[in-house]
């Protein structure tokens, strides 16, 4: 599948979508520091705006996001069998959680052959354009032995799109032809485990001041651990699913989440969408 082929399977997808509203059941915004963004269409349905959270100084602003079932799972073949359903993919996933990202990042478990993040629906792409940001987030990827498909993986491939590589330096010989090979893919090295110094340099060597943090839950722990993570954005279906054992944390201190805003789903099989703080200590 070429790249048109899948933003065009993408965007259908999205404007067939029956999306129900959320509405607020609790709303702590006003004890951050956090900037509203929205349109109507985004407003209606998501009962106000969305919180973006300021970046810290010299570090660019991470926000994780998951989906988990009602018993906190998060691993399973298909996320779309954790029951997020429309409004966790279309309006969370897809749409607010990454709508002013500089940059979408995943670990290399995540990335498929037919996987390239971005925003589809077109009250989400018309916002992002308000935002004054490209069409396309920067496509982020952290893989510390480089064991990536790079030559068949569409992500790796859209050369309008820009790719950064955060990469071990054993990891890199792994794939470090077809890597040079594309231009468009810069590495940004990860030396010592250094996650805070790859992470300055996306801010300040490329101007990368906010990303969204999609998967798995081994990067996103390894983000947390490392005091890198500033807010997240978690949806709870009302199904049983996915892997025991499996939550969106899996290092041996859970942080400390303080809410911003809870909103809950309007259908009989409802979700529940929790924007939380997280608190680096």
């Amino acid at each position: 599948m070429n790249f048109q082929a899948f933003a065009e399977k993408k965007t259908q997808g999205a404007e067939r979508a029956v999306i129900p509203p959320l509405v607020t059941i609790e709303d702590r915004s006003s004890e951050y520091q956090v900037r509203p963004i929205g349109n109507v269409w985004t407003r209606r349905h998501f009962d106000g705006g969305f919180s973006l959270l300021d970046p810290a100084p010299h570090l660019p602003a991470l926000s994780v996001v998951f989906v988990q079932s009602r018993d906190g799972n998060t691993v399973v073949p298909d996320p779309a069998t954790l029951g997020g359903g429309p409004v966790d993919f279309h309006l969370i996933y897809e749409g607010l959680s990454r709508v002013a990202a500089d940059g979408v990042l995943a670990g290399a478990a995540t990335v498929g052959k037919k996987v390239f993040f971005s925003v589809w629906h077109p009250e989400i792409v018309a916002l992002r354009r308000e935002l004054g940001l490209p069409r396309h987030p920067a496509q982020v990827v952290v893989s510390r032995r480089g064991r990536l498909n790079v030559e068949q993986s569409l992500l790796f491939n859209v050369p309008e799109v820009p790719v950064f590589l955060i990469i071990a330096p054993d990891g890199l010989r792994n794939c470090e032809q077809a890597v040079t090979e594309r231009p468009w893919i810069t590495v940004v090295p990860l030396a010592d485990d250094d996650l805070a110094d790859a992470f300055g340099r996306l801010r300040r060597d490329h101007g990368l001041t906010r990303l969204s943090v999609v998967g798995g839950r081994t990067v996103a722990t390894s983000l947390i651990d490392a005091g890198l993570i500033q807010d997240l954005c978690l949806t709870t279906s009302a199904l049983s699913a996915g892997q025991p054992n499996t939550p969106f944390y899996a290092g041996h201190r859970s942080p400390t989440l303080k809410v911003i805003v809870r909103k809950q789903g309007t259908t009989p099989t409802s979700i529940t969408f929790e924007h939380y703080a997280v608190m680096n200590v």
